[in-house]
C-alpha cells in the first residue's frame, strides 16, 4: 500500500519540530556554560566588557552545535516514535497494512536535508563566526601577538621581534631591531624536519617604518630560535648587503603553535576546503587532518540517516511492552558510543594510523548498517 502524502507531510513535520525544540535546548545549555567559562576566563582582564562575553559565546556556539547535531537527529527520532506509539498512532499506520520503511521514509528525509543543509549552509556559517570568535580570543583573551597565514604562494608569519638570551653564541640584532616586528615569508616547508626554504625576513619599527631585509636559503625553528642559514642582510637603502653563514631571529613560537594556528578544521567552510587542503600540500605542510573532517562533513547525511535507523530500533516498541525506558537509555547509550568511536576513528585518521577515507566514512557505514540489520530483522523476521 502507498502511503499518502499528507501522512508523509504529518510524520515529517512532527520530527522536524521536535529535532529544531531539542536542538534549540540543547545550544541553550551549551550557550550557558560556555558564557560562564569565558566570563570566569575574561575577569583576567578589566578591560574585557561583558557584551564582548555574550557576543563570544554566541559565536563559538556553532562549534559545538555542529558536534551535537547528530545527537539531536537520534534524540530527537527517539522522542518522535516514542510519542508516536504512546498515542497509538504508528500502530494504526501498521494495521492499516503500511510497512515500517514507509513511515520512516519522510523521517529519513528529514534527516538527510538537515545533513545537507549542515554541509552547505550551518558548516560555513559556523566557520565564519568560529574564526570571529578565535579572532576575539586571541585579542582580549589570549592576547597573542603573533599572526600566521598560509597561501599558494608560501607561509606568511608576523612576530614581534625578541631580544635574544645574552648568553648565546648567535649574532646580535642591531640595537634598533630591539623592538618592533617582523614578517616571515617561506616559499615550502619541507616535513617532517620542518626545513623553511627560501626565506625572507621584513623589520618593521612600531611606527611601521621598515628597517632591514633578511634574505635566506633555508630556516629551521629550534628552541625558540629561527636558525637561518646562507643568509644575506640588506639594511637601508644604498647600503651593501651583508652576507652571513648563520643568523637567529628569536621566537616564542612553537611547531605545534603554527600548525594549530592554520589547519582548525572548524575555521574553515566547507566549499573552501578542498582549495585549502590542496594549497597545504603545495607548501608541505601537512592536510590529514583537514582530509578527515572534510570527508566526515560528506558522510553527514549518512549518519543522520543511521541515527534515525537506530532511533527506531530502540524506541518504537509497543506501549504496553515492558521494558522501554530500558530500551531508550540502551539507544541512548549507543549515541555516546557512535561519538566516542567517530571521535577515536577521526583521531588515528588524523595521526595516519588508518586511511582517511576509512577514518571518516566507517563510523556512519557501520550505524547504518547495524540500524538496517537490525530493522530487517525486526520488520521481515
Amino acid at each position: 500500500m502507498k502511503i499518502t502524502s499528507t501522512l508523509n507531510r504529518y510524520l515529517a513535520k512532527k520530527y522536524a519540530l521536535n529535532f529544531l525544540v531539542l536542538l534549540a535546548a540543547l545550544l541553550g545549555v551549551i550557550y550557558l556554560f560556555d558564557t560562564v567559562e569565558l566570563i570566569r576566563r575574561a575577569s583576567k582582564h578589566d578591560d574585557v566588557p561583558l557584551s564582548l562575553v555574550l557576543q563570544m559565546g554566541l559565536f563559538k556556539l556553532p562549534e559545538v552545535g555542529q558536534t551535537l547535531l547528530p545527537f539531536a537527529v537520534l534524540f530527537s527520532a527517539m522522542y518522535t516514535f516514542w510519542q508516536l506509539t504512546r498515542r497509538y498512532e504508528l500502530i494504526v499506520v501498521r494495521a492499516s497494512g503500511f510497512s515500517v520503511w514507509q513511515f520512516l521514509k519522510p523521517i529519513s528525509v528529514v534527516a538527510i536535508a538537515f545533513g545537507l543543509l549542515h554541509i552547505a549552509v550551518i558548516n560555513p556559517v559556523g566557520a565564519i563566526l568560529i574564526s570571529k570568535f578565535e579572532q576575539l580570543e586571541r585579542a582580549h583573551l589570549v592576547r597573542q601577538e603573533n599572526h600566521i597565514a598560509v597561501f599558494k604562494e608560501g607561509l606568511w608569519l608576523r612576530q614581534s621581534i625578541l631580544i635574544e638570551p645574552p648568553d648565546t653564541q648567535e649574532p646580535q640584532p642591531k640595537e634598533d631591531l630591539t623592538s618592533g616586528y617582523v614578517i616571515l615569508h617561506a616559499q615550502k616547508v619541507r616535513q617532517p624536519g620542518w626545513v623553511l626554504t627560501n626565506v625572507t625576513v621584513f623589520y618593521f619599527t612600531d611606527n611601521n617604518d621598515f628597517l632591514q631585509r633578511v634574505d635566506a636559503k633555508s630556516a629551521t625553528l629550534e628552541n625558540g630560535n629561527w636558525n637561518f642559514n646562507d643568509v644575506y642582510i640588506y639594511g637601508r637603502p644604498q647600503s651593501a648587503p651583508i652576507r652571513e653563514g648563520a643568523y637567529v631571529l628569536p621566537t616564542n613560537l612553537t611547531r605545534d603553535d603554527i600548525e594549530e594556528s592554520f589547519s582548525s578544521p572548524e575555521s574553515m567552510s566547507f566549499w573552501k576546503l578542498p582549495g585549502y587542503i590542496q594549497t597545504l600540500q603545495e607548501t608541505g605542510f601537512d592536510s590529514t587532518r583537514l582530509r578527515v573532517y572534510y570527508h566526515n562533513l560528506l558522510s553527514q547525511p549518512l549518519m543522520f540517516v543511521a541515527m534515525v535507523l537506530l532511533a527506531a530500533t530502540f524506541s518504537m516498541r509497543p506501549p504496553r511492552a515492558r521494558g522501554t525506558f530500558m530500551m531508550i537509555t540502551a539507544g541512548v547509550f549507543i549515541g555516546f558510543v557512535v561519538f566516542f568511536l567517530a571521535s577515536f576513528l577521526q583521531a588515528l585518521g588524523g595521526s595516519h594510523q588508518i586511511p582517511v577515507f576509512l577514518a571518516a566514512w566507517s563510523p556512519a557505514v557501520i550505524c547504518f548498517l547495524l540500524g538496517l540489520t537490525v530493522m530487517i530483522h525486526i520488520e521481515d523476521g
